[in-house]
C-alpha cells in the first residue's frame, strides 16, 4: 500500500548552461533541494546570482522536511517544529511563507511501562506514576551521580548517567535512544547527548513543570536563553513543512533560479581553472554542467567518494566509515475513538518496535481533510538491511495497527487505511569515531576543494534541525556574495548559532 503522490513541482525541461568545457559556466550549482539547498538558492537568486538546484526526488522538494500526501491526508517525515534561537532564521521563514504559519501549542509525552509522562516533565505526575519509593530512589541515584560522575564522559551512557543518574537513564533514555540508533548507548558518542540534551537539567525541567503550560515563543532579545527541548509553543505551516520548501522553490524560480527534480548528480569534477563540473543523469541521458561554485547537501560520504580529482586516501577511508540510520513512517488513517491530545509521543517500551507516534491533525487541522477522521504516523528507526525496511507495505500497516492498539490509542476496527514512506539516510550516526572522521574530511575538502561548500544535516554529517541546516546555507550564501571565506560553516552548532573565537553569536552579520 503505497502513498499516492501529488504532481511534481518541476521545470518542464532542463536547460542548464552546458558545454563540453567550462567556457559557458552558470554561477552556482546546488546539489539537493532540502532546507539547506533551497535556503541557499533562495538567498542567492534574491541577490541576482544565477543558481540551479538539482534534486533526485522525482516528486518533492524539502528532503526529510517534505510533506507527503496520500488521498488528501498530509504527513511529515518526522515532526518539524518551526522554532529557532536565530531571529534571522525565523524572519526568513516569515519572508518565504508570510501568511500560512500557524501558532501551535506543544503537547508531547513519554510512554513508559504502560503510563504516559508529560515531556517536559511534570514533577507531580512523575511521582504519581513512579510511586514515592521509585521517585526517592531516582533522586538518590541523581545525587549520587552528581557526586561520583566523571565530567569527561566518553559515550552517551556515561554522559546521561552523569547528568541524570542511572535510574532515570534506564527509564527515560536507554530504550528510546537504542531504538533510534540501533546500537548500545555506550557505543554512541557523548556529542549526541551534548547537542540534543544540551542545557536540560532536572532543575530546569522541574521549574518548567511549575509554569503555565502555554508559553509563547520568546522575543528576539531572549531567544538565546531558551532550551529548545523545553519550548511549549512553536510555528508550523498550515499544510505541513513541505509547504515552506515548495514556496522557497517557487520564489527561487520567480527570482530567475532553477529548481529541477528527478535529476541525479553522478559526478563532481574540479577543472584546471578552478571551476566545477557536475554530471547530471535525467531520463536516461547524461550531461555536464559547469559552475563557478557548488553547494552540496547530499550525504558527505557520497561526496567524498564522488569528487574528482580523488581526495587523499585518509579522507576516502573516513568517508567509508561514516554511517547512517534509516527511518520509515507508517501513516494510519483512523476513526478516533480514543482521546489522543498530543502532537507526538516517545515510546520507551522495548516490547514495541515503534519509536515515536505523531498525531498529524494536532500539528495542523488542515493536514486531515475529513474532521471525522485522524492520521497517526508511527515512526520506525532501522537500517535498510533490516527485515522491517524490506517488509511489504501491507505488513507494516498491520504492524502499526497492532502497536497502536497495544498503546491504547485505537480500538480494534478503528484503522481504515494506511501508507508507508521510507526515508534512507535520515540520521547521520554519532558513533564513537565520527568526530575524527568529519575532521579528516573537513581538512581534505578545505585543502583540495576550494569553491565547494557542504551544508545541511547529511551534507556535513551533523545531526541537526532544519534551522541549523538553514544557517549553514545562509553563511555559504554570504561567503559567495562577498567573494570570501569569512564564515566557517563547520562552526555552526546545533542551535543554529555561529561559534566565533569561542563566543556564541546568533544572527552573524558580515563584517
Amino acid at each position: 500500500m503505497s502513498a499516492s503522490i501529488s504532481p511534481p513541482i518541476n521545470e518542464p525541461a532542463i536547460h542548464p548552461s552546458e558545454s563540453s568545457g567550462p567556457a559557458s559556466a552558470a554561477r552556482v550549482g546546488i546539489i539537493g533541494a532540502g532546507p539547506a539547498g533551497l535556503t541557499a538558492a533562495y538567498l542567492l537568486s534574491r541577490a541576482g546570482v544565477g543558481v540551479e538546484v538539482w534534486e533526485s526526488d522525482p516528486r518533492y522538494v524539502g528532503g526529510i522536511s517534505r510533506t507527503v500526501e496520500y488521498k488528501g491526508f498530509r504527513f511529515d517525515i518526522g515532526g518539524h517544529r518551526f522554532f529557532s534561537k536565530s531571529k534571522e532564521v525565523e524572519d526568513l521563514w516569515s519572508e518565504i511563507l508570510p501568511n500560512d504559519m500557524l501558532q501551535r501549542d506543544r503537547l508531547s509525552r513519554i510512554f513508559y511501562r504502560g503510563k504516559f509522562y508529560s515531556y517536559p516533565l511534570d514533577a507531580a505526575e512523575v511521582v504519581d506514576n513512579l510511586g514515592k519509593r521509585e521517585s526517592l530512589l531516582s533522586i538518590a541515584s541523581y545525587l549520587k551521580a552528581k557526586v561520583t560522575s566523571n565530567n569527561e564522559a566518553e559515550n552517551l551512557e556515561d554522559w546521561v548517567i552523569g547528568k541524570f543518574g542511572g535510574r532515570l537513564y534506564n527509564m527515560f533514555f536507554k530504550s528510546y535512544t537504542e531504538k533510534v540508533w540501533g546500537m548500545p548507548c555506550n557505543e554512541i558518542s557523548a556529542d549526541w547527548a551534548a547537542q540534543r540534551i544540551k542545557g536540560l537539567s532536572l532543575y530546569k525541567a522541574a521549574v518548567a513543570a511549575l509554569r503555565p503550560k502555554r508559553t509563547p515563543p520568546p522575543q528576539s532579545g531572549d531567544r538565546g536563553a531558551v532550551i529548545k527541548t523545553l519550548i511549549t509553543s512553536f510555528r508550523y505551516p498550515r499544510l505541513g513543512p513541505g509547504m515552506m520548501w515548495d514556496a522557497a522553490a517557487e520564489h527561487t524560480r520567480a527570482q530567475g533560479g532553477r529548481v529541477t527534480l528527478d535529476t541525479r548528480v553522478s559526478g563532481i569534477r574540479r577543472g584546471e581553472d578552478g571551476r566545477w563540473c557536475l554530471t547530471l543523469e535525467q531520463g536516461g541521458t547524461s550531461r555536464n554542467v559547469w559552475y563557478d561554485r557548488v553547494i552540496c547537501s547530499a550525504p558527505l560520504g557520497w561526496l567524498v567518494r564522488t569528487v574528482q580529482p580523488a581526495l587523499p586516501a585518509a579522507a576516502l577511508e573516513a568517508a567509508a566509515a561514516l554511517r547512517y540510520r534509516d527511518f520509515l513512517t507508517v501513516a494510519l488513517i483512523v476513526r478516533p475513538s480514543v482521546d489522543f491530545p498530543d502532537n507526538w509521543l516517545y515510546i520507551h517500551d522495548p516490547a514495541l518496535q515503534v519509536g515515536r507516534v505523531q498525531n498529524f491533525g494536532n500539528w495542523s487541522p488542515e493536514l486531515v481533510p475529513d474532521p471525522e477522521l485522524a492520521c497517526y504516523g508511527l515512526e520506525y528507526f532501522c537500517n535498510q538491511t533490516d527485515a522491517i525496511w524490506q517488509a511489504p507495505d501491507e505488513e507494516l500497516v498491520a504492524l502499526g495497527t497492532r502497536e497502536l492498539e497495544a498503546l491504547g490509542l485505537v480500538r480494534p476496527g478503528d484503522v481504515i487505511d494506511g501508507a508507508v514512506v521510507r526515508q534512507p539516510r535520515a540520521y547521520p550516526v554519532y558513533d564513537d569515531a565520527y568526530t575524527q572522521h568529519r575532521e579528516t574530511i573537513r581538512l581534505a575538502l578545505s585543502e583540495h576543494c576550494p569553491g565547494l561548500d557542504v551544508v545541511g544535516r547529511n551534507g556535513m554529517h551533523q545531526y541537526n534541525n532544519q534551522d541549523h541546516s538553514m544557517m549553514t546555507a545562509m553563511l555559504a550564501a554570504r561567503n559567495i556574495l562577498s567573494g570570501s571565506q569569512e564564515f566557517d560553516l563547520w562552526q555552526v552548532n546545533q542551535d543554529a548559532e555561529y561559534i566565533e573565537t569561542g563566543a556564541h553569536v546568533v544572527d552573524p552579520a558580515p563584517a
